[in-house]
């Protein structure tokens, strides 16, 4: 059960409200026990809490600045016996009466004279009634009436009636049930005794009958009352508004429903607490030199940074929740907590400049000089002003698994017992090693220049040659780096849409490229969590055929064809190897690493909390042993697009493309996992059909382009594809294609019936999709992926590059303006330095996922060119 489940069946209102509730300052969840936590049952003795309710509210009482209640009719004694609730929990028994077990003792002369004038009536009545159900309590006694008829039922009102009669005795009537007691407390009166302990905090109370009523009333303006009742489920608002007399907002049908929302509390709750502490994920800025990638935070902190390739361990993995897992931070000494006054990128390069008032770091990952090993890398770091910086060099290989040792060297500081060798080299600086928890930091401090940088040159896989160039001249190599960068960006083709921020998209999408293999990475990063405190953590340091496809098209389109050629050249590799082990294209694993190597066993890093509490920290990715048929159509797309831009179309692209619709022609009727790579059975994806066409649809515009003979049935394949589709796709109920055949839940990916020219722009079932993704997966700047329960627990963001999508659909069918003011929002979400990663959340107002994500630079990219045409 979880927050999928709620946003499915919750009333999107509530939803929504309980959103906002799990964010507040300090947090008070409380609920009744039976009918609420607990079911309605004959015999109270056997009214057990559900499960789920018991984990959520233990869970609750575990989170900073939040605190679960029960608060029943229930004696405190029992209460506590029949909840099995964890002390943290707070227990209030007797309708608010009972708040320690040693309660009678606090009678007053007179409540202790009533309550022994109401025991002996309660045992007169006994008596008199021995099958009547009489729950003993410290204050009184609860007459259950369950089951009672007739001549019973009628004897045993009357009997209540005299004892509701008796002086100081007041009666409390709930479902079936009379509590009778002697002390003048009710719900009400104990939420509120709570609130008081705890300076005020935000109230969710939970409860199912009369008795609760008081409790509702005393809420405020942000506070959230749910009764539970039976009503017809599209009938759920409280407030009287459907007949059911309550001061609570909204209306749970039950114990599960119950269950669902304090689920959903705990998950939200926890995701509000964890996150907002950490490093915003779009103000992570890529380095990058089209071999090696690092991350560094808004304090210059280099947080990220694996070698030798993209999807080995990492050197520095602080981003990944811990200290203990790496970092490498330039700071002023005189103010190391200072916010730094800027950061930018240095023209169109992924040269990082970071700035305080006197001290300023220069960042970037220096170009591979000949004659250094393959892999190697020189991270420089350029550090200039009129202070003093304060230096941390806190390497930790393998994500900070094992403890490390330093070595201070004549030239610097080097990693002791590593397999490739580390070596942070700065002659003009000072270190000293200090313990560090179990391993060891350097640290220095170094008075700046402005005229005269400090140079920081941490040498990966011994790249001495590189090093050398650098500590010579570092100013020249800088400036090689920027010229070559900004005759790239000078040669692209941009569009006259944001034209300056889709140049930032490109050079972070060739910053994703591997350029010694031509492999294509669809982010740099892993276990960025889709969702905070969740579990949805994907490593996304490989390349997916279809990302890769996808990244190089869009380059293509800007006019650099480069890394088309270099990724086919990859793919080519690929089917090769794969040829060896005598497979077929239409074999082809989903992704792979960028030198082509298979993906090692997905596996877990326990000693990594995760970005902002977000577990499991995932290597590897088990994607890779699905089944996605759909990963042909983007790159026979891109094979065509390469082909028009260079003019020709090469024998090995065709031989690529024939064999592509030939995998199309064997496979396009199976099931498969689909783009979204949902961890359950195959299905008969939509967007994996549509893009099966695609295939069919780009060999046959190359025949005819290009003078290459197409395969007699090709555009009958073309033809059934479509068929297939329109026919079992689009779901008349829904009024819209949806995810996939049978099914009545939407996927943003259906919009590829027409984005893909399979259905033209004026089709009516085509305009109807849009408007139901437009309607139903779109919330304010962001457009979500689906909303179907996809078999993993927690919530996800809105995925940038379904709002792309989105965007072009509706400039595709007309609605220019909706589509520009879409972009407009979509843009606004892009951080400071040009980032955007995988997700967002419009709630909570975060960024979410791996980053950077070449999905969302590719629709920022496709958008914006769109909007320019």
């Amino acid at each position: 059960m979880g927050v999928q489940t709620a946003l499915r069946k919750l009333d999107p209102e509530l939803f929504r409200i309980i959103q906002q509730l799990a964010r507040a300052e300090q947090l008070l969840v409380a609920t009744d026990y039976d009918g609420t936590i607990a079911p309605i049952v004959d015999s109270p003795a056997h009214a057990y809490p559900k499960e789920e309710s018991v984990q959520a509210m233990r869970a609750l009482a575990e989170l900073d600045n939040t605190t679960s209640a029960v608060i029943s009719g229930r004696s405190l004694r029992d209460l506590a016996a029949m909840s099995r609730l964890p002390r943290e929990v707070h227990l209030v028994g007797s309708h608010g009466g009972e708040t320690d077990t040693d309660f009678e003792e606090s009678l007053s002369r007179s409540e202790q004279h009533a309550l022994s004038t109401l025991r002996h009536g309660l045992a007169s009545v006994q008596a008199a009634m021995p099958a009547l159900n009489i729950e003993p309590k410290p204050s009184g006694a609860a007459i259950h009436l369950r089951g009672l008829e007739g001549a019973q039922r009628r004897q045993a009102e009357e009997a209540v009636a005299r004892l509701e009669a008796l002086s100081g005795v007041r009666s409390v009537r709930g479902k079936e049930v009379v509590d009778l007691t002697v002390v003048d407390s009710t719900k009400g009166d104990a939420l509120n005794k709570l609130r008081r302990r705890l300076d005020q905090p935000t109230v969710l109370y939970i409860g199912d009958d009369a008795s609760d009523e008081p409790a509702f009333a005393s809420l405020g303006e942000d506070d959230l009352g749910l009764k539970v009742t039976e009503v017809a489920a599209e009938n759920r608002h409280g407030e009287n508004g459907n007949g059911v007399e309550t001061a609570a907002r909204f209306l749970l049908s039950g114990p599960d429903e119950v269950a669902l929302v304090l689920s959903s509390v705990v998950a939200l709750r926890r995701a509000w607490l964890f996150g907002k502490e950490a490093v915003p994920i779009e103000r992570y800025t890529l380095l990058s030199n089209g071999t090696t990638t690092a991350l560094v935070d808004p304090t210059a902190q280099i947080s990220w940074l694996p070698h030798p390739l993209p999807h080995s361990d990492s050197l520095f993995s602080e981003i990944l929740g811990s200290d203990d897992a790496g970092y490498f931070s330039v700071v002023p000494a005189r103010e190391p907590n200072a916010l730094p006054i800027s950061q930018r990128y240095r023209d169109a390069t992924h040269i990082l400049e970071t700035r305080w008032q006197q001290v300023s770091v220069t960042d970037y990952l220096a170009p591979v000089a000949d004659g250094d090993p393959a892999g190697s890398a020189v991270l420089v770091r350029a550090l200039k002003g009129e202070g003093e910086a304060l230096i941390r060099f806190a390497p930790r290989p393998d994500y900070g698994a094992y403890p490390v040792r330093l070595k201070l060297t004549d030239r610097g500081v080097r990693v002791r017992g590593v397999a490739e060798s580390v070596e942070l080299v700065a002659p003009d600086v000072q270190f000293k090693v200090i313990q560090d928890g179990e391993s060891e930091t350097a640290i220095a401090r170094v008075k700046l220049k402005e005229d005269a940088p400090v140079v920081l040159a941490l040498i990966l896989g011994g790249a001495e040659n590189t090093a050398a160039a650098v500590l010579e001249d570092e100013a020249a190599v800088r400036t090689s780096v920027k010229e070559e960068s900004r005759e790239w960006v000078e040669a692209l083709s941009l569009p006259t849409k944001a034209r300056d921020r889709v140049g930032r998209s490109a050079l972070t999408l060739r910053g994703l490229c591997h350029a010694p293999t031509g492999g294509i990475l669809a982010a740099a990063t892993t276990s960025l969590p889709e969702g905070i405190g969740g579990v949805r953590n994907w490593d996304y340091r490989y390349t997916w055929l279809r990302d890769g496809a996808l990244t190089a098209s869009a380059l293509v389109d800007l006019g650099s064809a480069a890394e088309a050629r270099g990724f086919l050249q990859w793919l080519d590799a690929i089917i090769a190897q794969a040829a060896e082990q005598g497979m077929t294209v239409e074999e082809l694993r989903p992704l792979y690493a960028v030198d082509g190597s298979q993906l090692v066993t997905e596996a877990v890093l326990e000693h990594l909390p995760g970005y902002a509490g977000s577990r499991p920290v995932r290597v590897g990715n088990a994607a890779e042993h699905q089944v996605q048929l759909d990963v042909f159509g983007p790159v026979a797309d891109l094979i065509v697009s390469l082909a028009r831009f260079d003019g020709t179309l090469s024998d090995s692209h065709w031989k690529l493309l024939e064999d592509l619709v030939q995998a199309v022609a064997n496979r396009w009727h199976q099931a498969d996992h689909g783009i979204w790579e949902a961890r359950r059975a195959p299905k008969h994806n939509v967007y994996t059909k549509v893009m099966c066409w695609q295939t069919v649809d780009r060999a046959l515009k190359a025949a005819e382009e290009f003078g290459r003979p197409a395969g007699a049935d090709w555009e009958q394949l073309r033809e059934d594809i479509k068929n297939d589709v329109c026919s079992k796709g689009f779901n008349s109920k829904v009024g819209a294609f949806t995810v996939a055949y049978g099914e009545d839940d939407l996927d943003a990916a259906c919009l590829f019936v027409g984005l893909s020219g399979m259905l033209p722009a004026d089709d009516e079932r085509f305009r109807a999709t849009v408007d139901a993704v437009e309607r139903s997966l779109r919330e304010g700047p962001t457009v979500f992926r689906y909303r179907y329960d996809d078999g993993l627990p927690g919530l996800e963001g809105g995925f940038h590059i379904c709002t792309s999508w989105l965007i072009e659909s509706l400039q595709m069918v007309g609605r220019t303006a909706d589509a520009r003011n879409l972009f407009n929002r979509m843009e606004a979400l892009i951080g400071p330095t040009g980032m955007l990663p995988e997700e967002y959340d419009p709630v909570a107002e975060r960024h979410l996922g791996n980053t950077p994500q070449a999905y969302s630079h590719i629709g920022h990219i496709k958008a914006a060119i769109a909007l320019s045409e």
